[in-house]
């Protein structure tokens, strides 16, 4: 586990050495170009849980659609505004999650993509 920036050339050496396949990199990871640029160093598929990753250079995100979570979150307030209890109010999942997929960077790591991966995405960069 990382715990700050300062440990992430330790990090990354340790999972280079352990031949390690491919890594989950954390949003609250910063500064999250720093796990991108050593995750492409190394040569490592990357996937973490913002759309922002893969436009900053990461190879996947997979996540719940922040549209939709923010669209429930809204529902929520409006019936604890008409009276609704919070403790009386089921907790729901997401029920939509997007796949994104910078092509550049698939490319870069030498990874030749499924097309029926590559056809799933909701959104690409090339």
């Amino acid at each position: 586990m990382i715990r700050g920036a300062e440990e992430f050339d330790v990090a990354f050496g340790q999972i280079d050495r352990e031949q390690v396949a491919a890594v989950i990199i954390q949003p609250s990871l910063r500064p999250r170009m720093r796990t991108i640029d050593l995750a492409r160093k190394y040569g490592l598929p990357s996937v973490s849980p913002t759309s922002a990753f893969i436009e900053e250079g990461g190879l996947m995100s997979y996540a719940a659609n922040n549209t939709e979570q923010f669209r429930e979150a809204a529902v929520y307030v409006d019936k604890i505004l008409k009276g609704s209890k919070p403790a009386d109010l089921p907790v729901q999942q997401p029920t939509k999650f997007e796949l994104g997929i910078n092509l550049k960077t698939a490319k870069e790591l030498g990874l030749t993509l499924p097309p029926t991966l590559v056809a799933r995405a909701d959104m690409l960069i090339e």
